[in-house]
Parts: C-alpha cells; structure tokens; sequence
C-alpha cells in the first residue's frame, strides 16, 4: 500500500540482515544501476523492484525518507558503506 513502505521491516523481511556483508554489496550494486557507486534518489524510488519485479515504485515521500535514513554524510546519495550502515542499523 503507499505510504507504507518501512526499510527496517523491509530488509528483515527480506532477510538482508542476516546476510553477509559481501551478499549486503551484491544487493547494493544491484539496486546501484547507473554503476556511479552511489543509489541516487532515483534509483531508491525502484528498491522494491530490486528484490521482486512484482514491487511498486515508492512515492516521492517514501523514496525522501529512505534516502534521509540511508544519507549520512548529507551528500543526497547513498554510497555503499552506508548501504551497509542502514541496513545494520535496521
């Protein structure tokens, strides 16, 4: 449903937490799709598409406050230390 998306729920739904940190890199350079070695916002919007092709775009607000979460330098990406960082941290 929109406005319901919860990227703690989401990455212990979907068992990230308990990967590895080398499987955590994987997922990242998939979601990363540009290749810059940074999810953008852009590429947020589509996180759930990463993991099924059945996921829904997230909404602009959804896709804010992922990236807000994952941001911790305030760079306005998410590089893949941080990546790692927010899915620990979930």
């Amino acid at each position: 449903a929109a406005e319901s998306f919860n990227h703690k729920k989401f990455f212990e739904m979907v068992g990230l937490k308990k990967k590895s940190p080398e499987d955590v890199k994987k997922v990242f350079h998939i979601l990363d799709k540009d290749r810059s070695g940074f999810i953008e916002e852009e590429e947020l919007k589509f996180v759930l598409k990463g993991f099924t092709p059945e996921g829904r775009d997230l909404s602009d607000k959804e896709t804010k406050a992922l990236l807000a979460a994952g941001d911790k330098d305030g760079d306005g990406k998410i590089g893949a230390d941080e990546f790692a960082t927010l899915v620990a941290e979930s």
